[in-house]
Parts: C-alpha cells; sequence; structure tokens
C-alpha cells in the first residue's frame, strides 16, 4: 500500500490524511506509543498486531456489528434448576465464542491481543492509531473507530483498508526498535 492514494468507496487514505493523523496523535493526553503497562511499542509491533487482526478477518468473516436481542438465549423456563440455567448460559457463550463465526472489526483487534501477534498494549494503542486515521477521515476531533466501523454502510474492504493504512501510520510514524549492539 502507498501512502499516496488509496480509496474504498467512501474512505480516501492520502498523504494528507495520514500527517493528519500525525498531527492528532502529537496532541493526544499520553503518549500514543506507550500502553497501559508503561512500557512503549513499537510501530513495527503494532502494525504487526493490525494486519493479524485484518489477516483474522479476511479467514473467518466480519459482521459490522453484532446483532443485539437475536434471541438465541432463550427465556428461563419457570422452575429452572441453577444447573438448568447456568448450562443454559455457557452454552450460549460457547456459541457465541465459535473461532469459525464471523467478527466486528473491534473483536479481531482484541482477540490478536491473546495471540503471538499482540497483548494488550499493542492492542489499545491500534485502536488508537484507527481512531486518529478515522478522526483525520472525517474531520471530527471525537470520532472513534469502533462507531465508525459499525455504521451501517460500512464495508469489509473499508475494514481492512482502514487496518492495512494503521499498519502503515504504525511503520511511518511509530518508535523504532532500538539498535541492536
Amino acid at each position: 500500500m502507498t501512502a499516496t492514494a488509496t480509496t474504498s468507496s467512501s474512505v480516501l487514505i492520502t498523504t494528507a490524511v495520514m500527517e493528519q493523523a500525525a498531527t492528532l496523535a502529537a496532541d493526544l493526553y499520553r503518549r500514543l506509543w506507550t500502553g497501559n503497562s508503561g512500557e512503549q511499542s513499537t510501530g513495527e509491533t503494532v502494525a504487526r498486531h493490525l494486519e493479524a487482526a485484518a489477516d483474522l478477518l479476511d479467514e473467518t468473516g466480519w459482521i459490522r456489528t453484532w446483532a443485539v436481542g437475536a434471541g438465541q438465549l432463550g427465556p428461563v423456563e419457570d422452575g429452572a434448576s441453577t444447573e438448568v440455567m447456568l448450562r443454559q448460559l455457557i452454552d450460549y457463550i460457547r456459541e457465541e465464542d465459535d473461532p469459525g463465526k464471523p467478527l466486528t472489526a473491534v473483536t479481531a483487534v482484541d482477540r490478536v491481543a491473546g495471540s503471538e501477534y499482540g497483548d494488550g498494549d499493542t492492542r489499545e494503542i491500534a485502536q488508537e492509531v484507527l481512531s486518529l486515521l478515522v478522526q483525520a477521515v472525517t474531520g471530527h476531533p471525537a470520532a472513534r473507530f469502533g462507531a465508525w466501523a459499525e455504521r451501517q454502510h460500512r464495508t469489509h474492504a473499508e475494514i481492512i483498508l482502514m487496518f492495512t493504512a494503521g499498519a502503515l501510520f504504525a511503520r511511518t510514524y511509530g518508535p523504532k526498535p532500538p539498535a541492536a549492539g
């Protein structure tokens, strides 16, 4: 991907968008590349996290948002024992956590945090990078990636584009690994 002009339907990522996101990053209330652990992540580790999330969505499929109230967890029968209720709840959770089930963009970023490609820090930084790009694209200073990704007109291609742009942003503007020496 080049930083000059990449499009997917309504999303246009240009060098100007990347530079605007970098400017927004400089104005954050905390250092972008330092996670909740207090340790700094490199741009490369954040980029790998975003690429792994994109790969995960390509493998499992993407769903814009979870269907709230889909009724998969039916009402509890009157007089049901605690054991029956707990079994019903555990079965529901197992069904929702099916590894082959399509994921939302935010869930994909979350799942990578528990893999060899990411951790809690790279997850939080990756989400912040994505939000900075959304702010630069939309011009809205409070825009957040999660809400942007759930818009009704959003497409799988746009989500992958943002993950790819986020990885490019991280490699371009993120800290480099310390020199071996």
